[in-house]
């Protein structure tokens, strides 16, 4: 046991020490970054792009926000709940978001919460819309999926309507996990892409998500708050051969959407992200295939890897890349999703070996804040969105934006944070695209 014990606290010591390095980094490299910006706005990065501009959002002032999720549009279908928002949490929760200097909110929403509750789910989304109205927030529905679907993993996993599933579950069996490695979800994910996979009616799932996102664009499009939509969030890839199919998805999508609207339609990054999967090639080469062939005000989705994007490290590669895959495509880079993290290697309740955030050792201190913030910035992305705005409190401490514990709403001190740095790069842009 004392063995043990030593071996621990070694493992913890050298953890802080590289996290003192990262900072170090961190501090040197920011004040280069904002001495060279001061220097000259102009250098032309990665990401610029024609078209950036649309909706009022330009390279120094873009949609600058957070990840927002609600009640009725967030629920599963495998759960029942009990745990409410508090009383007037939109409209607290837009107030602050705007007073704080902020124009932006990606609000997630699952398709599986409509199935569950369609009514519930469409007077939530209008009110969204028209809080935000009041309160000059540009708003992107996002339409948001994790781990496949609650079908295959009903504690966690949230997105796709089980009515997807039921039809073929000695196929696609319950319960038996929906991230990359799991065997049923590359089954089903590799349908999804053939287009083979079906509803209770028959009918594709290409044409059932894309006549729910046509009541999503129906029902807020006309509010001057509705920024755009995102077609799917994180879509899982299991083979090179599905980055095209990819871009045929997303094709069909947008040109089915557009009849409707005319706003800003976002297409995603997908899942395996690592630069050196072992299955899926993940480059810009492959990742720009996912383009839709109609790239008018269309924009492309990515998250920051919840990491520091420091250059030469593997989460600053990754968001050159995604920057050269925007430059490629033509087309604005939008961070959909940043935090910072720490992921260690454990064992999950299946038993298997996973690289996982370690929520004891995750922090956000106002240094990397202002770091990150800068680098996007460097980037001149189209825009960006903190992760995460919920009621619900989550055990990684730096995903609580809010702490509504006792019935009102909170800032916690990663509000601030992110605030502050948001001011520090870019000053008070509420007013941007309203």
């Amino acid at each position: 046991m004392f063995i043990y014990k030593v071996f621990i606290k070694k493992t913890l010591f050298k953890i802080r020490l590289l996290q003192l390095k990262s900072l170090f980094l961190i501090f040197f490299l920011s004040s280069v970054l904002i001495l060279s910006t001061a220097i000259s706005a102009s250098i032309g990065p990665l990401g610029k792009t024609a078209g950036a501009e649309k909706n009022g959002a330009t390279a120094n002032n873009p949609y600058v926000g957070v990840n927002m999720r609600g009640f009725y549009t967030s629920m599963s279908q495998s759960k029942n709940y009990s745990n409410f928002p508090p009383n007037n949490y939109f409209e607290d929760s837009f107030k602050l978001i705007s007073q704080a200097g902020m124009n932006h909110v990606r609000f997630v929403f699952n398709w599986e919460a409509y199935e569950k509750d369609p009514v519930s789910f469409m007077k939530e989304l209008a009110i969204v819309a028209d809080t935000a109205d009041k309160w000059g927030i540009n708003v992107l529905y996002d339409n948001h999926q994790w781990h496949t679907s609650s079908w295959f993993d009903p504690q966690r996993a949230k997105g796709f309507p089980i009515s997807l599933f039921q039809n073929t579950t000695a196929k696609y069996k319950a319960a038996s996990g929906g991230d990359t490695e799991n065997q049923g979800a590359k089954v089903w994910w590799s349908d999804w892409w053939n287009r083979s996979v079906r509803g209770s009616n028959g009918t594709d799932g290409w044409t059932l998500q894309l006549q729910f996102l046509k009541k999503i664009v129906s029902a807020v499009d006309d509010h001057k708050s509705t920024l755009g939509y995102e077609i799917l969030s994180e879509p899982q890839i299991h083979s090179n051969d599905e980055w095209e199919k990819v871009g045929k998805f997303n094709t069909f999508m947008v040109n089915g959407l557009r009849p409707l609207t005319d706003k800003t339609i976002a297409f995603s990054q997908q899942v395996p992200t690592s630069l050196n999967d072992p299955y899926v090639k993940v480059s810009a080469e492959n990742m720009v295939k996912m383009t839709p062939s109609n790239k008018t005000n269309v924009v492309y989705a990515i998250s920051s890897g919840y990491g520091i994007p420091i250059p030469g490290t593997y989460h600053g590669s990754r968001l050159d890349t995604y920057l050269k895959t925007g430059e490629l495509a033509a087309i604005p880079v939008y961070v959909a999703e940043w935090n910072s993290v720490i992921r260690q290697n454990t064992t999950n309740k299946e038993g298997r070996t996973v690289f996982e955030i370690n929520p004891a050792i995750s922090e956000l201190n106002q240094t990397t804040a202002n770091y990150i913030i800068q680098r996007f910035k460097e980037g001149k992305v189209w825009g960006m969105a903190y992760w995460l705005w919920n009621f619900k409190q989550h055990e990684v401490p730096n995903f609580n934006l809010i702490n509504s514990s006792s019935g009102t709403i909170h800032p916690t001190k990663y509000f601030q944070i992110l605030k502050i740095a948001i001011d520090n790069a870019y000053g008070n842009i509420s007013a941007t695209g309203s």
